[in-house]
């Protein structure tokens, strides 16, 4: 059964590997075997990330790059393929949301600043479907790879306050499964796409959404655990097992599905 989970020497490709979750899943992916290539703006962030992993005799390197940038990714993968030689699965984690696309508590949908409104829809799906564009030509090449989109809970129903966020995500979750046809008609059975949905995790970039300074739970902290069975936020580690699930041959014959790890929030009805 073990080799059915088996990463070991495929180039693992970690769009947004600087943040919260997506660090946590570049090392998740580097514990079993695969070697990892951080993609992000922040290169003291990344290089802390890469440190954490060669600390434990694993392959990893940085690539400074933004994922709305074409001619960053185009210069990164022919880093990727002059260093590791191939490029085996790319996660999109790479996204976020920004404050002027949130409505305040005594707003209404007429703030919504539409500037931030299209930032928000441009890292999240822009920043999902142009370095799958750039990245994934080498596998239509090969005829063999993982795709994996990070979706959301806002991909399965909107979540208040975050409109730009909640449409965005919606798209990636279409786009995963729009894409997963293509690259199967296309290009042949190799080539997979799938999603994962985290639940409530929290992250440098809602963390005062959910929390106060003394850590206790905000009003929106408090109706996330409500909303949750689990009545906790997830740990980032805990994406980790979905995410090797779906890049290794234990998911072989899966494609086009978005896996909710969220504690139970999508089937909670709060009745």
């Amino acid at each position: 059964m073990t080799g059915l989970f088996d990463v070991k020497g495929k180039t693992a490709v970690m769009t947004g590997g600087t943040g919260v979750l997506g660090g946590a899943m570049a090392k998740g992916l580097a514990d079993a075997g695969a070697r990892t290539v951080i993609i992000g703006r922040r290169k003291e962030a990344g290089d802390e990330v890469v440190k954490a992993i060669r600390s434990k005799g694993q392959e990893a390197i940085f690539v400074e790059a933004d994922v709305l940038n074409a001619d960053h990714l185009l210069k990164a993968k022919e880093t990727i393929l002059s260093t590791y030689g191939s490029l085996d699965i790319l996660v999109n984690a790479a996204g976020g949301n920004m404050a002027g696309a949130v409505i305040a508590p005594d707003q209404n949908f007429f703030d919504l600043k539409m500037d931030a409104f299209k930032q928000v829809v441009a890292l999240n799906l822009d920043g999902t479907v142009l370095p799958t564009q750039i990245f994934a030509e080498e596998m239509a090449k090969q005829k063999k790879g993982v795709i994996i989109n990070i979706a959301s809970m806002a991909s399965y129903r909107p979540i208040t306050r975050v409109v730009g966020y909640s449409a965005a995500k919606a798209a990636v979750d279409n786009f995963t499964h729009w894409l997963a046809v293509e690259m199967a008609k296309k290009f042949g059975e190799g080539i997979r796409v799938n999603a994962i949905a985290p639940g409530f995790f929290l992250t440098e970039q809602n963390r005062n959404l959910l929390t106060n300074p003394d850590g206790s739970y905000t009003a929106r902290g408090e109706a996330a655990i409500r909303q949750t069975p689990f009545a906790r936020f997830g740990q980032p580690e805990e994406l980790i097992g979905t995410l090797i699930w779906l890049c290794s041959d234990a998911s072989k014959f899966v494609t086009g599905v978005t896996v909710p790890v969220d504690g139970g929030f999508t089937v909670f009805c709060g009745v």
